[in-house]
């Protein structure tokens, strides 16, 4: 969608939007459309019985009066308390309701708003930012999509806004780097697998990310015996993809690194899965996803940090040379796992990962996301990712990322006692514990493969990373859960 700035008036015969806040108090712009159209706008407020609450819309369909193909009046909510994530609510709400409209544009009036919780041109910004999200749709393989179903609006005019372009400037790439990884997670299985993974990520060298891939010899040489494992059932091979953005021109010595889950796709292995929705699975790769996601937005907009991203690629399959429940695996740092669950198999492949992103680039900061137990799921729904952190202020910075994104995080706690319940009676460990606390136990799992000093949090995004509904600013499907969460967390610690 065409995002466009500077205007001063809307197109005739497209839509248009005005504003009102609570209470049905209308904008500078809504009173002037009021009085030009004998009072219409108000009668229809009163009629709707619209409030003003946030997102809340009024539609009147070829007023007489003006040369607008329809006209929207969009509430703000309470006074003094529209930010920027009610702003992207707001600009969700206008793309779900226009896209297959029939109208092809609409302009956003922002003329005599006031009292928000943010200056007008990022108010702008950020309703722009939330239209092209909810905007963002999936329909390669649709063949026969009725017409009433096709997106007919391509442009959102914004008027009245003052610098909102170059708000928009900083916020544009977080579209793409969104849509990339939603494309990835939406992607069948017979599609996305490890190596035709790497495939849709080596154009980001075009970017300036430096891209490495070790194949299948490569991670057995370096002793990954836990990922080998996960892979060892699928007739696709396994695959570590790593990516560089080094924005300091080689001033920074150190690296943050993010590790993504990158199962594309779960049967369970020989502890399978039940069939109904195990076609869901092919989400199972959301971490890594939302990996190469972030760091394709770091590079869009010239990141002054250095990042290095880490993808452990596996398919998770039930062959005859698949890995048995009982089996013991040696991983990459030495210690040993008792495979309990096939379905485990996550943590499995990110315990080899970060070993090797430990060994190769020696971080002071690793990040892994995960879409890792259910068990989150049953804890939070689908409203937080859980987090995991042996660091207060490392977590504290992912949560004030997660709320200023809306990609939120709720804290969970480790320690000893969790620790104790994945012991294994013939290996160092084992990959499950008992069904309490599951997702605990998952975390404190990987915490034993994280270097001492090295500052570490997981997220565990399985509730996340894909919805059956859709959302403010997503349609159903995937998200694009964790893009925007990492990016706002490298600009506010590392570039800040």
């Amino acid at each position: 969608m065409r995002i466009e700035f500077g205007v001063t008036s809307h197109t005739p015969g497209t839509a248009l939007v005005v504003f009102a806040a609570k209470d049905a108090v209308l904008s500078g712009a809504a009173q002037a459309l009021d009085a030009a159209l004998g009072g219409a706008v108000a009668n229809a407020v009163k009629t709707a019985r619209f409030e003003g609450d946030v997102a809340q819309i009024v539609e009147l369909l070829a007023p007489s009066g003006t040369d607008a193909s329809r006209v929207l009046v969009v509430g703000t909510g309470k006074p003094g308390h529209a930010d920027a994530a009610i702003f992207e609510r707001i600009g969700g709400a206008l793309a779900a309701r226009l896209l297959t409209s029939g109208e092809t544009k609409a302009t956003v009036d922002f003329g005599g708003l006031s009292d928000l919780a943010l200056d007008t041109p990022k108010a702008a910004a950020h309703l722009a930012l939330g239209a092209s999200l909810r905007a963002w749709r999936f329909d390669k393989y649709r063949t026969k999509l009725p017409e009433k179903q096709k997106p007919t609006l391509t442009e959102i005019a914004i008027a009245n806004a003052g610098s909102a372009g170059q708000e928009w400037a900083r916020l544009e790439p977080l579209v793409e780097a969104v849509g990339f990884t939603r494309s990835l997670v939406t992607e069948p299985g017979n599609v996305i697998y490890p190596e035709s993974f790497v495939e849709r990520c080596r154009p980001l060298a075009d970017l300036g990310i430096k891209i490495e891939v070790l194949d299948e010899s490569e991670m057995r040489a370096a002793g990954m015996g836990a990922l080998l494992g996960v892979a060892q059932g699928s007739a696709k091979p396994p695959r570590l993809l790593v990516m560089e953005w080094d924005g300091t021109n080689g001033k920074a010595k150190t690296s943050t690194v993010f590790v993504g889950k990158g199962v594309t796709f779960d049967t369970g292995g020989i502890s399978i899965k039940p069939a109904a929705g195990m076609e869901d699975m092919k989400w199972d790769m959301g971490g890594a996803g939302a990996v190469a996601g972030a760091m394709k937005a770091l590079a869009l907009r010239r990141a002054k940090a250095r990042v290095v991203g880490i993808c452990g690629l596996v398919e998770n399959m039930p062959d005859g040379n698949a890995q048995r429940p009982g089996d013991v695996v040696t991983t990459m740092s030495g210690q040993t796992v008792e495979v309990i669950n096939t379905d485990a198999e996550g943590r499995l492949v990110l315990c080899d990962a970060i070993t090797w992103v430990q060994k190769r680039f020696n971080p002071e900061v690793i990040v892994d996301l995960a879409t890792l137990t259910g068990a989150i799921i049953i804890s939070l729904g689908h409203e937080y990712a859980g987090l995991f952190s042996n660091s207060d202020e490392l977590a504290k910075q992912l949560v004030t990322a997660g709320i200023a994104t809306g990609d939120k995080l709720w804290r969970f706690p480790l320690g000893s006692a969790y620790d104790k319940m994945i012991d294994s009676p013939i290996a160092d460990m084992k990959n499950v514990g008992s069904r309490d606390a599951g997702s605990i136990t998952a975390a404190q799992f990987i915490g034993r493969f994280v270097n001492d000093g090295v500052k570490w949090a997981h997220l565990d995004i399985a509730g996340m990373a894909w919805s059956a509904k859709a959302g403010a600013t997503w349609e159903k499907g995937a998200t694009g859960y964790g893009v925007r969460l990492l990016d706002r967390f490298v600009e506010d610690t590392l570039e800040a």
